[in-house]
């Protein structure tokens, strides 16, 4: 079986930056197993594996080096690029989702893309675990919680920037992962985002936990329309707009590489 690949470097505007993801259209779903393995063999923080199930509808994915994941933003933005621009689709795209519902995606005047997510702020804690203060070089402000990681709010854009992490340690906190925040200097906010229990130890950009950054910063900071960095090594920009229920989160894509990839054995 031959099947296409395109890698998109999501949250930016030139190549070699945000976080990259792989995107796999197919024609009817592979194994399960497959797709891990496809997902492994990238090695990229996710592989996106897109169904089309009418026009501009589609099912799709998401699967780490290690895991299939409920919800993933950089890669669906990688995928919807693929649709837009290399597969020509123009309009609204509708995802269908094993988890959270469908997600909307469009094309703004601006030439951003432009997602719209279930809104998922997180709720404060008031146990914080203690593998969550040891796996982390600075002590949390405040700590909050949703369905997919524990919000550590930090005091400045430079305590994010500078904050070491233990991934061991960290590890233990799953199936949820860790996002560190604060007020930025020259954005409304910024994060980095630590996985290591369920995809590596840090992501470069990522789009699903905006989901609950941007509402909270919201609630913090009394405005709609949010900018935020996520401010890892790579780095990425995103554009967040509270929206009744939900979240609109927006952001460039460049092509990387397409190709092919090449199964042998059953497939199904």
């Amino acid at each position: 079986m031959e099947l296409d690949i395109y890698i998109v470097d999501a949250f930016t505007q030139q190549q070699f930056a945000g976080n990259s993801a792989a995107v796999v259209p197919l024609s009817q779903w592979l194994a399960p197993e497959v797709m891990q393995n496809i997902a492994a063999e990238n090695n990229l923080s996710e592989t996106a594996f897109i169904k089309e199930e009418g026009h501009g509808k589609y099912a799709i994915r998401w699967f780490s080096p290690l895991t299939e994941i409920d919800f993933c933003g950089h890669a669906t933005l990688a995928s919807s690029y693929v649709i837009f621009d290399q597969l020509g689709y123009q309009g609204t795209i509708e995802f269908v989702t094993q988890a959270v519902g469908n997600l909307f995606v469009s094309q703004g005047e601006d030439g951003r893309i432009q997602m719209s997510f279930p809104n998922q702020c997180p709720e404060p804690i008031v146990d914080v675990p203690h593998a969550l203060v040891e796996g982390l070089s600075i002590k949390p402000q405040r700590v909050l919680r949703n369905r997919q990681a524990y919000f550590v709010v930090l005091s400045s854009q430079q305590e994010v920037q500078n904050v070491i992490y233990n991934s061991e340690v960290l590890k233990t906190l799953a199936p949820f992962d860790v996002v560190v925040t604060a007020k930025g200097s020259e954005v409304d906010f910024v994060s980095r985002y630590f996985w290591p229990a369920n995809g590596g130890d840090e992501d470069p950009v990522t789009g699903s936990i905006h989901s609950g950054l941007a509402p909270f910063w919201a609630n913090e900071l009394g405005k709609t329309h949010l900018q935020a960095y996520q401010a890892s090594r790579r780095g990425g920009l995103l554009y967040c707009q509270l929206q009744n229920e939900r979240v609109l989160i927006s952001g460039s894509a460049v092509l990387y590489l397409q190709g092919r990839i090449f199964i042998n054995g059953p497939q199904t």
